[in-house]
């Protein structure tokens, strides 16, 4: 499954002890039984104990954690665990019970020997960790060496500085209820390969470690290899119910590979990765309208695939699917006059166009083009709550977690909402969620006039079945909204980044609000020939500026 970097292990530091945190708890023990027993009856007992008890608050460690505090309690942490009094390390932490099953599965499942734990220079209230130990199993042994952090907190009562407890410290990759495994994985590797024939790794294409788990647990067991053995993080239903694949540390033998080939397409993926590189938290999807085969995913950051699995509003993206809905309705007209006013008042909130920007005596093409929020919001008030999700459902073959990809994916999420959400989820922000793979499939169903569910791997490999729309629209509808998009490409918002791709192209940008984010996240999806394409950059800004360019370079090269 591609190798692990490895850390180099800095200068030990000798560590503290945490007695002092234990002695406490004894001398509380201790304080406890002579007030119980010693002799003056009941009243005294109270007057000893309220005596303890005003002590005890008098003396609560409060206020923002000294540097010495962090390194002690830290170090005490790590002192403990790399000595193996595992119950000792535990009580030193605000989970007590969490950690002491973690830190066990660490030694017994783990099979992690002689492990030290060196810490580095503390962030405030957080310490980085280098963990260099030996992973051994049935006789086989390898190193291993990787970087962790911990976070120092007061403890609720006293103050006194413990660690924060979270999976994350045993293993940065762990999250709530996994488990570090070492044995023979119950799944074998897997060797992708691209459509042409050429191998996938991590180090051709960086994006694609979480896609490469994917694929091996979906195909590991049917594709012919042969198990080896490794350390891997085994997910647990917390994990497994946001999707998230097995994945292997390290290695200790390797097993016989089975392969799978796969959609993607070299030349594409390439260009995918180089331009995602150009921007932070930026995603992209490359899809063949006309089969639904993915050519190519990449992200900016390689530990989470957000292309794939992000759950984010799609902002004005989503105006491609409220379009068809509002012409199947008879409630807009690519040429038809179409209100754009300066703001518009539904369900108690008050909506507004970028700058309060109105169109006078405009078409609904017009407003399409520059993205006039009010002219989707003023038909509300004409619509069902179920009316967008239905449409979304029907046409689009999206929210209903359906998808068979071949590596794990979010469908889309359009929910039936009421009042002024309602209304929001017509330009793409209340409740709905949409990532990349969504989104590039509503340009691909555009152009192909019908929804293929998209897929990495081919249903012939394991004889699946695709997802497919309960209906398609109608030869009217379809033609008007190709001339939104393509107007859109030519002389709107899209105009830009889509300069010289046409005329078989069309386009739409979008820019999601987000609570506490500065900028919005800015979105993009387009269509040229049989290739469609859509992408986000988190934060951006708008999306004709920041996800638009990678777009548009990745659909010139079809």
């Amino acid at each position: 499954m591609g190798k692990r970097r490895r850390v180099a292990e800095r200068r030990r530091t000798k560590p503290a002890v945490v007695g002092g945190v234990l002695a406490v708890v004894v001398g509380g023990v201790g304080i406890g039984a002579y007030a119980l027993y010693g002799g003056d009856g009941a009243a005294a007992d109270e007057r000893t104990a309220a005596s303890a008890a005003s002590q005890k608050a008098k003396a609560a460690k409060t206020g923002p954690l000294s540097a010495v505090e962090v390194t002690t309690a830290a170090q005490g942490f790590l002192t403990a665990w790399q000595q193996g009094r595992l119950p000792q390390a535990a009580a030193a932490t605000d989970d007590a019970t969490a950690a002491t099953a973690l830190l066990t599965g660490f030694v017994e499942d783990a099979h992690i020997e002689k492990a030290t734990f060196t810490p580095g220079t503390p962030a405030g209230d957080k310490v980085p960790f280098t963990v260099k130990g030996t992973v051994t199993y049935k006789g086989v042994s390898k190193p291993l060496t990787y970087t962790s952090a911990l976070t120092v907190v007061r403890r609720a009562g006293d103050g006194e500085p413990i660690v924060r407890w979270q999976p994350s410290v045993v293993h940065p990759d762990l999250q709530a209820g996994d488990t570090l495994v070492t044995g023979e994985s119950g799944t074998p590797p897997v060797k992708a390969l691209d459509r042409d024939g050429g191998e996938i790794t991590t180090a051709k294409y960086p994006s694609l470690g979480t896609v490469l788990d994917g694929l091996r647990e979906k195909y590991g067991k049917i594709a012919g290899g042969k198990a080896g053995i490794e350390l891997r993080v085994v997910r647990g239903k917390e994990s497994k119910a946001k999707k998230a694949a097995d994945k292997t540390l390290l290695e200790l033998s390797e097993g016989t590979p089975g392969t799978v080939k796969t959609t993607l397409s070299p030349r594409l993926q390439a260009a995918a990765e180089q331009q995602v590189a150009t921007r932070q938290r930026a995603s992209v999807v490359v899809l063949r309208p006309s089969t639904g085969e993915i050519l190519a995913v990449a992200n900016s950051g390689h530990g989470f695939n957000t292309a794939f699995q992000g759950s984010l509003a799609p902002g004005s993206t989503m105006k491609v699917i409220t379009s068809s809905l509002l012409i199947e309705k008879g409630l807009a007209g690519a040429d038809k006059a179409h209100p754009c006013p300066k703001t518009f008042k539904y369900g108690g909130w008050e909506f507004h166009n970028d700058d309060d920007f109105e169109i006078k005596n405009g078409s609904f093409k017009a407003s399409f083009a520059r993205s006039c929020n009010t002219a989707f919001i003023s038909q509300a008030p004409e619509l069902d709550n179920s009316d967008l999700t239905r449409q979304a459902q029907q046409v689009f073959g999206l929210s209903m977690n359906n998808w068979s990809v071949g590596v794990p994916t979010f469908d889309g999420s359009v929910p039936v909402q009421s009042q002024a959400p309602m209304a929001a989820s017509l330009i793409g922000q209340g409740g709905v969620r949409m990532n990349p793979l969504n989104m590039a499939s509503v340009a691909a169903t555009v152009k192909s006039g019908v929804f293929h569910q998209p897929y990495l791997v081919s249903p012939d490999v394991d004889h699946r079945t695709l997802a497919t729309a309960q209906r398609t629209m109608s030869a009217g509808t379809l033609a008007q909204l190709r001339e939104l998009m393509r107007y859109t490409a030519a002389y709107g918002t899209a105009a830009q980044a889509m300069s010289g791709l046409g005329p078989d192209y069309g386009a739409k940008t979008g820019s999601a609000e987000v609570d506490g984010q500065e900028k919005p996240n800015g979105w993009f999806t387009a269509y040229r020939g049989d290739l469609a394409a859509a992408g986000v950059v988190q934060a951006g800004g708008h999306g004709g500026d920041t996800a638009g360019p990678i777009v548009a370079a990745l659909l010139r090269m079809g």
